[in-house]
């Protein structure tokens, strides 16, 4: 079976989609990625799907479903790389991806996420 690659970076993963995704997938992603955060201590989640070229409403929600449960186990998420004809299909689908922050690419992804990050750190040492 295919597997999506996670990769670490400092206290954050990098998740590059690089097939289809099709149902079975998505839902070992999502287990795969929820145990390296809990095993990394991940802060933050970055996943390029620019080469997901289409999307349904399963696998629209298994993003949501991503982000939800790297946010409950303390980790921000941003989605990069999304292709115009995914964002149109998300939207005429009715899917706000709630808790997802996005960026055009890869460097402003990891600029987003070390942003949160950073404003995170503030605000838990104010005394």
């Amino acid at each position: 079976m295919d597997r999506v690659p996670i990769l670490r970076l400092g206290d954050c993963l990098l998740v590059t989609v690089q097939v289809d995704m099709h149902d079975e997938l998505a839902m070992t992603l999502q287990d795969d990625l929820t145990n390296k955060i809990v095993a990394t201590k991940a802060r933050g989640v970055l996943i390029d799907i620019s080469a997901l070229e289409m999307v349904d409403s399963f696998i629209g929600r298994m993003l949501g479903n991503i982000a939800g449960m790297s946010r409950i186990l303390d980790a921000q998420t941003v989605v990069v790389g999304m292709q115009p004809a995914v964002a149109i299909t998300l939207v005429e689908l009715g899917l706000s991806l709630p808790g997802i922050r996005t960026a055009l690419n890869v460097d402003a992804g990891l600029a987003l996420l070390r942003n949160v990050l950073d404003r995170s750190d503030e605000s838990s040492h104010v005394d």
